[in-house]
């Protein structure tokens, strides 16, 4: 079974929930290739065996979501010593290792009045994670139909909501400082570069909508760190730039292009 084949069962099992639930992630991001804005690019988007669902904890999540995925098989692996214990659902070794993992945002300190972690969220029979700056990726996402014609056998096409690029942006730079673990980070920088890549055409667009939209939204702390991550990152080429650079193995691409093409790209967007 492929890795198309295991995302449609994913998408079958989470039919009753799929208005509330926003791709991000590296799924996110391939899903981004489909829209009928973004650029035909020569180069894979970076594969991802993992499926990040990211919802908000108000959200009318009735039903059992844990159940639907059992159907399709997939199976919940708990870990952690958290309560509720940290949860994906997986198609298991013959199926690639494909698995799906629910998240949150993370609200307060993630800590408890009685000082116990809260981390992690039981709802609809599933288990999420907490995550901080996640909020940001819930806001505004844009929706991408998907089906056969990608390669998604389905009966019919589907609406998913999927994280908007410029959030899906933002969030990386949001998160860099603490990314855990920091081995992550040039993996980041490197969809930072291929979502502009992708959406070249969009930077006005983008600019609009981080001043009208995502802007607003952050807090003033919030938007100082985006910028100051902005500068940190992308003023010169650092060790983080080289290697995300080395990522890719379908194509040449320089830490100096990788460089100049995000700090030209998110300075028209962020006006600096």
């Amino acid at each position: 079974m492929n890795d198309l084949t295991a995302f449609a069962k994913l998408i079958k099992a989470i039919k009753p929930w799929r208005a509330h639930l926003i791709f991000i992630g590296g799924w996110g991001h391939r899903l981004h290739t489909w829209h009928p804005q973004a650029n035909k690019l020569d180069f894979q988007p970076i594969f991802t065996l993992d499926t990040d669902l990211a919802f908000e904890a108000r959200a009318p999540m009735e039903g059992d979501i844990k159940a639907a995925l059992q159907l399709e098989g997939f199976e919940e692996e708990l870990a952690g010593e958290y309560k509720p214990p940290a949860a994906a659902y997986t198609l298991g070794g013959e199926q690639g290792g494909f698995y799906a993992e629910f998240l949150t945002p993370m609200v307060g300190s993630g800590i408890t009045r009685r000082g116990a972690p809260d981390v992690t969220l039981s709802t609809a029979g599933i288990s999420a994670q907490k995550i901080r700056h996640l909020d940001v990726l819930l806001l505004d996402p844009w929706v991408i139909k998907v089906g056969s014609a990608n390669g998604i056998h389905l009966e019919e096409s589907v609406d998913l909501l999927v994280a908007n690029p410029l959030c899906f942006m933002v969030q990386k730079l949001l998160i860099k400082e603490t990314r855990q673990p920091a081995a992550k980070v040039p993996q980041d920088l490197l969809y930072v570069h291929d979502t502009i890549q992708l959406f070249g055409g969009l930077l006005d667009e983008f600019k609009v909508a981080w001043e009208k939209t995502v802007r607003p939204y952050l807090s003033d702390k919030q938007a100082g760190k985006v910028l100051q991550e902005y500068e940190r990152t992308f003023s010169q080429v650092t060790d983080d730039i080289r290697n995300a650079a080395r990522i890719p193995q379908d194509r040449k691409l320089s830490a100096e292009d990788l460089q100049i093409t995000c700090r030209y790209a998110l300075g028209h967007v962020f006006g600096v």
